[in-house]
C-alpha cells in the first residue's frame, strides 16, 4: 500500500487548503480529467492510496473478497495524514460501505451510490433515478441496500464486450476516450428506453465522468457522478 499527495488547489482565507482522501484500486490504465484518479478533477489537494493487488476485476466481480481489511488500513492512513472526507476509486465498493465508514472518524463515501437515495427524494413523484454501471451482471441489490438505496433502482451496463472492458475491466496502458463516450451515451439511451419514467441518472463508474456532460446533453437529465458525490462531501467540510 502506498499512499501519495497531488497537490492542486491552494485554499483561501489563510486558511491550509482541505485534503480529499481517495483510496485507489491499483491500476496502469490512463485517467483523463474527469477520471478520480487525475488530481486536475478536483478543486482541492487530493491524497491518493493505492491498495495493492486491489484490480478492477477482483473488486468488481471478486466482491474484494479478502481486500476490507487493506482498504479499512488505507483509510485510516489517508485519515491519519490529515484528509477531512475518504472515497474510492471503484463504485463497487458500496458493498462495504458501512465496514470502511465505521473505520474512520471522518466523512467517508465509497460510491456515487450513495447518492442514489438522496437524488431520488428530490424527484418529482413518478420519477426514479437510474443507474449506468461498467458491469450490469455485477452490480447487485445488495450494492444498493448497502448504502440505503432502493434495490429495484433501474440499472443498466455498458456494452459487455465495448471499451470500457477492454480498457478499464481489462487495466490496458490505453484507451479510446471516443469510444467510450459513445458506450455511455448508448447505455444512457438503452436506460432511457426501458425506464422512460428515469428523472435522474448517477454514473456508478468513476471512471465515467469526463462524459457525463455529454450524457447530460444528450438526454436532458442531471447527471451524478463521484465529482458531485466528492464536492457533497467536501462542501459539508467547509470552514
Amino acid at each position: 500500500m502506498g499512499c501519495l499527495k497531488a497537490a492542486v488547489g491552494s485554499g483561501s482565507g489563510g486558511h491550509p487548503p482541505r485534503t480529499l482522501g481517495v483510496i485507489m484500486l491499483e491500476t496502469r490504465f490512463p485517467r483523463l480529467v474527469g477520471d478520480i484518479g487525475n488530481p486536475d478533477s478536483f478543486a482541492w489537494p487530493v491524497r491518493y492510496c493505492v491498495v495493492k493487488g486491489a484490480s478492477p476485476t477482483r473488486v468488481i466481480q471478486g466482491r474484494a473478497r479478502g481486500l476490507v481489511a487493506p482498504f479499512i488500513r488505507a483509510a485510516r492512513e489517508l485519515a491519519a495524514q490529515g484528509c477531512v472526507a475518504i472515497t474510492t476509486s471503484c463504485g463497487f465498493l458500496a458493498l462495504h460501505q458501512r465496514e470502511l465508514a465505521a473505520a474512520v472518524d471522518i466523512p467517508l463515501a465509497t460510491s456515487s451510490l450513495c447518492q442514489v437515495a438522496s437524488v431520488a427524494a428530490g424527484l418529482a413523484p413518478g420519477r426514479r433515478v437510474g443507474v449506468l454501471t461498467i458491469e450490469a451482471d455485477a452490480l447487485t441489490a445488495g450494492h444498493l441496500r448497502a448504502v440505503g438505496a432502493d434495490p429495484s433502482t433501474p440499472m443498466v451496463g455498458v456494452a459487455s464486450g465495448g471499451e470500457f472492458a477492454r480498457a478499464i475491466l481489462g487495466d490496458q496502458p490505453t484507451l479510446d476516450a471516443a469510444r467510450l463516450c459513445r458506450e455511455v451515451l448508448e447505455a444512457g439511451q438503452c436506460l432511457l428506453a426501458r425506464h422512460p419514467e428515469v428523472g435522474a441518472i448517477v454514473l456508478e463508474c468513476t471512471n465515467m465522468p469526463p462524459y457525463a456532460e455529454a450524457l447530460r446533453t444528450a438526454t436532458g437529465l442531471p447527471v451524478y457522478d463521484v465529482l458531485t458525490l466528492t464536492a457533497r462531501l467536501m462542501a459539508q467540510n467547509s470552514d
